[in-house]
């Protein structure tokens, strides 16, 4: 007996793929990272291609005509939200400073030895490294005592500790309380300051989503909450551009030093298949103030997580600045 259109496995799969797309896929469109599992799917978007493609295939097979259109629209949903998010700036002023910031979380600081090679070859002038536990920071400190005199650091164990280096005088600021050491200060750039602020927020891990906000959340306060000072905010979110509460803080002005050079969906993390799939929760948000012309994400050996390197440069009073809108 044949079965009609619309019934059998091949329905039931794509049932089953294509509401799982589009319960994630409604979180993106409502505006809402929603509750486990969705933020930890978010982080994932572009890949939802694949089962939702899947969903189409077996809608197909079954010649169930309403699925098929089901797939299709969900399909040109995801196409959609690819582009990335937030405004381009174009600063108006004059180039006042050219530097390379970089960010590495070398986790629970086993990256250390592979990322202090790198400091050496790139020479970058801010070096944002989260996870950097008690020996990670003695290590660095003293490899890279010449190179980096200035230093804010919260020296704790395991995933707690963070290390700000620059070749800049520092001045201490506050930095954003968390669960994990965000520290921050006052980089005098050649006779500018810009604000700098590590950011390793806790992981939407199930149970620890509010959480998860809520640090997100004083990071973006700390992004609105002087908007005339130029500034750097780099390190972990844990986030991605699909993420509601990360587009809040691109929201107050700030742009992805990845996305301005053309890298706005290359994965940092997991490294280990950062190259086949995964996502992009390593950042470099910059104020208009800055332009950015180049990026790179490294592989560390013993992290799981690609290094960030951006090359960007500080201008002088924007004036009229253009903005285009993202999606």
């Amino acid at each position: 007996m044949t079965e009609r259109p619309g019934r059998g496995p091949g329905t039931r799969c794509a049932v089953l793929l294509l509401t799982g797309v589009s319960l994630v896929l409604g979180c993106r469109m409502a505006g809402t990272d929603g509750v486990t599992p969705a933020p930890q799917l978010l982080a994932f978007l572009p890949w939802l291609l694949a089962p939702a493609g899947l969903g189409l295939l077996c809608a197909l097979l079954a010649r169930w005509w309403p699925g098929l259109v089901w797939a299709v629209a969900v399909l040109g949903l995801l196409a959609w939200y690819l582009d990335p998010y937030g405004k381009i700036h174009e600063p108006a002023g004059r180039p006042l400073a050219s530097l390379r910031v970089l960010t590495a979380n070398v986790e629970f600081g086993r990256g250390t030895p592979a990322l202090v090679p790198q400091l050496r070859r790139l020479h970058p002038d801010l070096v944002f490294v989260e996870e950097c536990e008690r020996t990670c920071r003695a290590t660095l400190e003293e490899e890279l005592a010449g190179a980096y005199p200035h230093r804010r650091a919260v020296a704790a164990d395991g995933s707690r500790g963070s290390l700000i280096l620059s070749r800049f005088p520092l001045r201490p600021a506050a930095g954003v309380p968390g669960t994990m050491g965000m520290p921050g200060a006052v980089a005098d750039v050649r006779g500018h300051a810009v604000r700098v602020q590590l950011a390793h927020p806790a992981p939407p891990l199930p149970g620890q989503v509010g959480l998860w906000k809520r640090e997100l959340g004083r990071l973006r306060d700390f992004a609105a909450g002087d908007t005339r000072t130029p500034t750097v905010l780099a390190g972990d979110f844990n986030a991605s551009q699909d993420h509601e509460a990360f587009r809040r803080i691109l929201d107050t002005g700030l742009t992805d030093a990845a996305r301005l050079a053309g890298h706005d969906r290359t994965p940092s993390w997991p490294s280990r298949t950062a190259s086949v799939i995964g996502t992009q929760i390593d950042h470099v948000l910059l104020t208009p103030d800055f332009s950015a012309y180049g990026a790179r994400f490294l592989r560390l050996t013993g992290t799981d997580h690609r290094a960030l390197v951006a090359d960007v440069t500080l201008h002088g009073s924007a004036g009229d600045r253009n903005a285009t809108r993202g999606r």
